[in-house]
């Protein structure tokens, strides 16, 4: 599919942003492992979160849904689910794998879980390095960095394991597998990463400790069934509030958005860029901060992004580009090898997507040079089959001048089906 975009004088107008994809897969997954109905709303049918839903089905767990946005979840405890009669296809989605080998690890059969070509390519092995460490046996290509990848899992025993990298997905894989095994089991990272698998176990009836860098769980704890109302995906209006920062004119209020403080690094880097960001009626659902976001148009500035700042934003880098192209000065970004790893090398896609479009962009061995303020041109744009760069060329098409192409724009159904609706929504010509 080809999404063509033209320039918008301003976007105005109030939207409901579709649900966390994050909180989408884990309510699923802990609604597996709890005992009871969990039931999910404003759940986000994207290609990724149905593929967690297929392989749950898969492992013998009754699932309703989803219908307009809700999901019921039929859990029956960990030994509720079942070894699965055939291999597990997490699709595209990095995050379906990894936490679910988590899981797998901790349940005492055989499963083998693959994805599409994409992530068959993309690193497995450092979160099945420490379920191994805990009593899996995990077997695949490339002595078990890549999908497929085989799991013998049950019997764990507790891990105080100290993480080389800033990942809510390797983070939530151990202790996933520390509620199923034996004893406690601690995760230190360098930086915070995205807690919603903490505050998601809280929420289920999990004891978790913190302190600082450092969370723990202990094995054996049971999840309750409980209801979860997932908040507006902040990685997905990070592209309305791009656009409409960068538009003049601009009004927009992005309806019951997600603003967890491990996520919105999108906001801090914005707001020092210059952008008029308010939050209107904040308010906490289950677990989770939540607030409307109004963003008017403004002039922005360049900044710098780096260090701790980078596990708050690193979805949010390929849109931060768009910004950092229209704002006026330099913006850099350093700390963000972890782009390269994601459903396509993201510093070299941003480098030439935007290169397309008339932006000057260094490419960084971690990161990205932007020299902002050089007129955008209409061009024919790759997403790449990601969906974070497709929708991120077509913001950038809002302030180009011409039409700019976006090919192969359908893999917006990952995490946002209803982007081009929702953006023309918006648009005052």
């Amino acid at each position: 599919m080809q999404l063509t975009v033209t320039p918008a004088r301003r976007l105005v107008g109030q939207v409901r942003i579709p649900g966390d994809k994050s909180i989408s897969h884990r309510a699923a997954m802990l609604g597996a492992l709890a005992e009871g109905d969990t039931m999910i709303e404003n759940f986000l049918a994207g290609a990724d979160c149905l593929s967690t839903l297929s392989c749950l089905r898969a492992l013998g767990v009754e699932v309703q849904g989803p219908d307009q946005g809700r999901v019921t979840v039929r859990g029956r405890g960990p030994q509720g689910l079942r070894e699965p009669r055939e291999v597990l296809d997490a699709g595209n989605s990095g995050t379906t794998m990894r936490l679910l080998l988590g899981i797998l690890a901790g349940l005492p059969f055989f499963s083998v879980i693959t994805g599409d070509s994409s992530l068959r390519s993309r690193p497995m092995g450092r979160v099945a390095e420490p379920l191994r460490q805990m009593g899996a046996v995990i077997s695949g290509r490339e002595g078990g960095k890549l999908a497929p990848l085989a799991v013998q899992g049950g019997r764990l025993k507790g891990l105080d394991f100290h993480s080389p990298v800033a990942s809510a997905q390797l983070k939530s894989a151990v202790l996933l597998a520390g509620i199923l095994g034996a004893g406690e089991t601690r995760v230190t990272e360098p930086h915070l990463s995205r807690d919603h698998t903490e505050r998601m176990l809280s929420h289920f009836g999990v004891p978790v400790r913190r302190d600082g860098l450092t969370v723990a769980v202990t094995g054996g704890s049971k999840l309750k069934a409980r209801e979860i109302k997932v908040p507006g995906d902040i990685s997905s209006a990070a592209f309305f509030l791009v656009a409409g920062s960068i538009l003049p004119g601009s009004d927009i209020i992005l309806e019951h958005t997600g603003i967890n403080p491990t996520r919105d690094g999108v906001l801090e880097v914005l707001r020092a860029m210059g952008a008029d960001i308010t939050l209107l009626n904040p308010r906490n659902v289950g677990g989770e901060p939540v607030a409307d976001i109004r963003v008017r148009g403004s002039r922005l500035k360049g900044t710098v992004i780096e260090g701790g700042l980078i596990p708050k934003l690193i979805d949010e880098i390929p849109v931060l580009a768009v910004a950092a192209a229209v704002a006026r000065g330099e913006t850099v970004i350093r700390d963000a090898a972890e782009l390269r790893i994601k459903e396509t090398d993201r510093i070299t896609a941003v480098r030439e997507e935007l290169g397309r479009l008339g932006a000057a962009v260094e490419e960084l061995p971690d990161g990205l040079v932007i020299s902002g303020g050089m007129p955008l041109k209409g061009a024919c744009c790759r997403s790449r089959g990601d969906h974070r760069m497709a929708m991120a060329a077509a913001t950038a098409g809002l302030v180009a001048e011409g039409g700019t192409v976006v090919n192969d724009a359908d893999c917006m159904e990952v995490s946002f089906p209803d982007f081009a609706r929702v953006l023309n929504s918006l648009r005052v010509e």
